[in-house]
């Protein structure tokens, strides 16, 4: 489901497999067993994390067919979602997301919970497809949206016209940091850099204080009762 790599100072966590790395609740489950384990290693407050995948797919979202056939699976989704990113958003390192082939939904929504979006530019795109299969936003979902999109005309494309966003476009909207020629290129390029980042020294932990001040907006919605009743209700991924 997802592997956790050492590099130095910097932390490598992939979502293995070819498949869509769809959000179930063993993979939410993996995913946050790795935060855990990366915050309490001795070094976490002066290394970086790098999030990325295998195959074509970054993430397509919540397992839908997994919630059609148990319902109240769709909410347990949605809390473990919320869960692991409230966990990123305080974890006291920089983070960056490798995003190497689509990112749908949910699975846009935890590219976007990173400091810094990475994107292949050859294959991939980024897509928040509510609009597309009728289902309302979570309104953290659109917390998060306006904290990280910068322009009114990009929140709206991203929103309202569920546009299907590629590197080249998602750089020119600000939510992309650079685009590179391919998956393994992608890689590198958030490797070089993570160790730009370790290299400048920062306190983790006074990192990590920041970032939750500036995504209070989020960290707000995520523990709000309206936002939970939305993820049961309006959360779902498909291309």
């Amino acid at each position: 489901m997802c592997t956790l790599e050492k590099r130095g100072r910097l932390f490598l966590l992939k979502l293995t497999g070819d498949g869509e790395h769809r959000l179930n609740p063993t993979l939410l489950d993996n995913l946050r067993s790795a935060i855990t384990q990366i915050r309490s290693d001795p070094s976490s407050s002066q290394s970086v994390l790098i999030t990325t995948s295998d195959g074509k797919f970054f993430s397509n979202g919540y397992d839908l067919a997994l919630a059609a056939s148990d319902p109240p699976l769709r909410a347990l989704m949605a809390a473990k979602l919320r869960s692991l990113v409230a966990d990123l958003i305080s974890l006291p390192m920089p983070t960056i997301a490798a995003v190497t082939g689509h990112a749908s939904a949910a699975g846009f929504l935890l590219a976007m919970s990173h400091d810094y979006i990475l994107m292949r530019r050859d294959r991939g795109f980024l897509y928040m497809s509510e609009l597309d299969i009728e289902l309302v936003l979570p309104a953290w979902f659109v917390a998060m949206i306006r904290m990280k999109v910068a322009s009114p005309a990009a929140r709206r494309d991203v929103a309202l016209t569920a546009e299907k966003i590629t590197a080249d476009r998602g750089l020119e909207m600000g939510i992309v940091d650079s685009r590179h020629g391919s998956a393994a290129e992608t890689v590198e390029a958030a490797v070089k850099l993570g160790e730009e980042i370790v290299r400048r020294g920062a306190d983790g932990h006074v990192y990590g204080r920041m970032r939750e001040t500036l995504l209070r907006e989020v960290l707000h919605a995520i523990g709000s009762n309206e936002s939970a009743s939305n993820g049961v209700r309006n959360s779902g991924s498909k291309l």
